[in-house]
């Protein structure tokens, strides 16, 4: 079985719900109900997501990974998310790694994160894949850790 990566639209993709219900569960430490997820997606989600893949096996999306633009050539990532049967299966990196090809082909030359202390499994997943914390570059609400990583023509996203 093989991961299949593919551009799809943002604001149509189920997962975007799935991630927001995730995100409010773990802040909360308990299920989000329906209200609250309407909500957030009506009154706090950040829409501007030009960039968004899908990440699928056997026909069957499983994931997404978004990208924004900021200014001086850098993305900044948001909306990683893999449906839990399918973690800690390389979803997740091979979603890094296809957008990071995507950064290098739009002549990207960083890209940028923010995320949460309680997501330790996506803090330890960026560094994994080269990310470096740096200081705080958006002021973020919800953000207690900020990542930063320099991309290079030569780095291994680009020759795959």
């Amino acid at each position: 079985m093989t991961w299949t990566v593919t551009a799809a639209d943002a604001a149509l993709s189920p997962l975007n719900r799935e991630y927001n219900a995730e995100m409010i569960s773990r802040y909360w430490g308990r299920p989000a109900d329906d209200a609250e997820i309407d909500a957030y997606e009506r009154d706090e989600q950040d829409h501007d997501v030009p960039v968004f893949l899908v990440i699928s096996r056997d026909g069957n999306d499983v994931g997404c990974l978004g990208m924004r633009f900021l200014d001086n050539g850098v993305g900044e990532l948001t909306r990683m998310f893999v449906r839990t049967p399918f973690r800690g299966q390389g979803a997740a990196s091979a979603l890094l790694v296809a957008m990071e090809t995507e950064a290098l082909r739009l002549g990207l030359s960083a890209l940028r994160l923010d995320t949460r202390e309680d997501l330790v499994e996506a803090r330890g997943l960026y560094a994994k894949h080269g990310f470096v914390e740096i200081d705080d570059y958006n002021a973020a609400e919800y953000a207690d850790h900020w990542f930063e990583k320099r991309l290079t023509s030569s780095h291994p996203a680009a020759m795959s």
